[in-house]
Parts: structure tokens; C-alpha cells; sequence
């Protein structure tokens, strides 16, 4: 199945964009509790995830090939099956290794990937889980895996035992971060307020603003930092990690996102952070604005992840760019026969000027250990 032209196929939202008044009132009253500030991670949860109004439990396509059709962006198992196969292949072994038969998948987005990996594995999986926040898309996932209706299943809280093989693709870009500024040799943390806080009624919808706390929170590592200097520090990420290793007795994981080494990441360079928002297959780093209408993401401290699920108890496996990964689990196999649109997207996920080197894939083991086929050429867990 031609998953760009099925989601396209899928009824188009009304593409006027209204405020979301309720949502920012919400935050306006976080705000006002905080004595006018709030952290921003506590800003991007709640503009994100709020149950309600948030952008990821909201009505709006996120997801999809075309910005005509009202979706925000696209992720590499809706621009071709060939991401979910050339996965499959390292999943398979994974399954073995862990002598599981179970996936377990984080932020499944449309079900793309999960239709892909269910139809490429066929009976090596017996149950395919998926756990996602929004109501929205787990309509668009059911009704996508329907064919796969006796295998698949959704949770919203974790049980306190799990094993099997999970799956995180752009998971853990969208965990909220909190952001750090040096300004003149002080670290601060970077916060949100609005500009009328004596009358939060008629505060308008545009009025959230950047404001300032000194603070005793550091990025990991300050060598060769320089002068003024913005960037992010993720302890939610690392207390997501941590969770899932201690509550599987044995799996493997794959995170596939875009991201860092530490010493990339807090490169000197760097000095603007990463927050960057999506709307309409377009690009800024203003989350302040149309808040609930655009996803907010910073990339991964891939460094952070690995120490997180090592103190946990997990080994690192390998970890490499998408590129190397895909091409190991044998994405290029094939692809002579394939048309010439199909081929164009499978080469946006390794060309190095898209999505091959920008993204990068992290794997990890508990309880197991194993060279992952992925990372038999390319492994860059020395950098980490």
C-alpha cells in the first residue's frame, strides 16, 4: 500500500487556523500560579499534550504527505514502505535475540509503520502494541491496522512488567526540554510569561513571551562554551528512558530521531539551541506562536539517552546514523525494481543532505546482548 497516497485519499480539515483560546487561557493560569512564570518544559507539555486542546490531541492532521491536505510534516514510514522493511530486517533479529514476539511502539503516528513491520514480519509477531496520547491519530491507526485487528492493541499507561522489541521513531524529540541562557556569564533559565498579567481575561492570543530566572541548572558539559549561549537540557527524556529499561526484564530498543552526540550537541557553534516548530510542512523556532496549532520538537542529546539507559541498567548496542542503518538492514535491496517515486523516497532517508546523517539510531538491549545488524558498518557508539 502506497501509504502518501492513502492519508492524502483522507478528508482535508478546514485549513483556517483559529486561536485556541481555552488552551492558552490554560497556560495563562499555569502562569499566574507560577507568580508569572512558567519553565518551558512545562509550556511545551502542556501546549503539546494537554488532553483537551494540545496539538497532539487535537483534530489537525499532523501527519501527511502534502501541506494542501493540512498536515504539519512527514516522517520516513509515510514516504515510503521501504523504511518499515529495511527496520523489519533488524527487528526480525531482535525478536530473535530476545526470544520475544511482541513489539512495542512509541508515538505510531498514522500506523504507517506499524501496518509495514505487522505485513513485512507476518508471524513472527504475535502482539504489536501501540501507546499514543492522541485520540485523534489512534482513530487514524485503527482504522489503518484493521487488517491486524486480533494483533494489535493500545495502551495509555505503561503495565509494570513489559518485555519484547520497542520502537520509538521521533519519539523523543517531542519530550519537552527545558532551555538554559548564558547572558553575560550568568546561566539562566529561559522560561514563558505573557505581556498582561494583571488581566489574563484579555490577555490576546499572541501575548506569551520569553522571560528569565537565574538559575543553578547547567547543560552537561561547558568546555569551550563561549560568550552569550542558548540551548537545552533534557531530564525528562532521561526519566523516560530510565522508565521503560526498568520495566522490561528483557528487549531490545531502536529510537530513531534527529539529534547529537554531547559534544556536538554543546558544540560552541550551537548557540542558538534546537527548538524548532512544524506547521504546514514549514519550519521556526517560535513556539510562542499559534500555540496547539504546531508541533514543538529540540533535538536528541543522544549521549544523555545512552548514560540515562545505562545507570538504568541497559547496555548500548550500537548507535549510528539512519543512513548506515538502513542500508545494513538492507534498504537498497530491491530497489532497482521499484518506480521512480518510490526510489526518490527511499533515497531522501539515506541521502546525507536530508534525512540519512541528520537522524541517527540508537539502539539498546536489556537483558540481551547482540551486534545489531544495523550497526555492523558505521557504529559510532564511540562518539557518544
Amino acid at each position: 500500500m502506497h501509504f502518501h497516497k492513502f492519508l492524502d485519499s483522507l478528508p482535508q480539515p478546514d485549513a483556517k487556523v483559529e486561536p485556541k483560546t481555552d488552551l492558552e487561557g490554560l497556560i495563562r493560569g499555569l502562569i499566574d500560579e507560577g507568580a508569572g512564570w512558567i519553565d518551558f518544559a512545562r509550556f511545551m507539555s502542556t501546549a503539546l499534550y494537554e488532553p483537551k486542546w494540545g496539538y497532539y490531541s487535537s483534530q489537525n492532521r499532523q501527519i501527511g504527505g502534502k501541506p494542501s491536505l493540512g498536515s504539519d510534516f512527514v516522517t520516513a514510514p509515510e514516504l515510503t514502505p521501504a523504511f518499515g522493511r529495511a527496520l523489519g530486517n533488524s527487528v526480525a533479529q531482535a525478536l530473535i535475540q530476545t526470544q520475544t514476539d511482541e513489539i512495542w511502539e512509541f508515538g505510531p503516528g498514522t500506523g504507517a509503520l506499524a501496518f509495514q513491520l505487522l505485513d513485512y514480519l507476518g508471524d513472527k509477531v504475535k502482539k504489536y502494541t501501540l501507546v499514543d496520547v492522541s485520540g485523534e491519530l489512534r482513530a487514524r491507526q485503527s482504522a489503518t491496522l484493521e487488517v491486524y485487528k486480533d494483533k494489535v492493541s493500545w495502551v495509555s499507561e505503561l503495565p509494570p512488567h513489559m518485555q519484547g522489541v520497542l520502537i520509538g521513531n521521533e519519539v523523543l524529540d517531542a519530550i519537552p526540554v527545558n532551555i538554559l541562557k548564558r547572558i553575560s556569564g550568568t546561566w539562566f533559565e529561559q522560561g514563558v510569561s505573557y505581556s498582561n498579567l494583571s488581566d489574563s481575561a484579555s490577555a490576546p492570543s499572541d501575548s506569551f513571551t520569553w522571560a528569565f530566572k537565574e538559575t543553578s541548572l547547567r547543560p552537561p558539559t561547558e568546555d569551550g562554551l563561549v560568550g552569550d549561549y542558548l540551548t537545552e537540557i533534557h531530564p525528562q527524556a532521561q526519566a523516560f528512558i530510565s522508565t521503560l529499561v526498568k520495566k522490561f526484564s528483557k528487549g531490545a530498543f531502536f529510537f530513531i530521531d534527529y539529534g547529537f552526540p554531547e559534544r556536538e550537541y554543546y558544540h560552541p557553534q550551537r548557540h542558538m539551541g534546537t527548538i524548532m516548530c512544524h506547521f504546514r510542512h514549514t519550519a521556526d523556532d517560535n513556539p510562542l506562536v499559534l500555540v496547539g496549532h504546531k508541533d514543538i520538537t529540540a533535538h536528541v542529546n543522544f549521549t544523555a539517552v545512552a548514560l540515562a539507559a545505562q545507570e538504568a541498567g541497559a547496555e548500548v548496542l550500537g548507535y549510528t546514523s539512519q543512513a548506515h542503518f538502513l542500508i545494513n538492514s538492507g534498504l537498497l535491496e530491491g530497489l532497482d525494481r521499484a518506480d521512480r517515486e518510490q526510489r526518490a523516497a527511499a533515497l531522501k532517508l539515506i541521502n546525507e543532505h536530508e534525512m540519512g546523517e541528520l537522524f541517527k539510531v540508537l539502539v539498546l538491549g536489556v537483558g540481551v546482548s547482540f551486534d545489531p545488524l544495523g550497526c555492523q558498518r558505521g557504529d559510532r557508539t564511540h562518539t557518544l
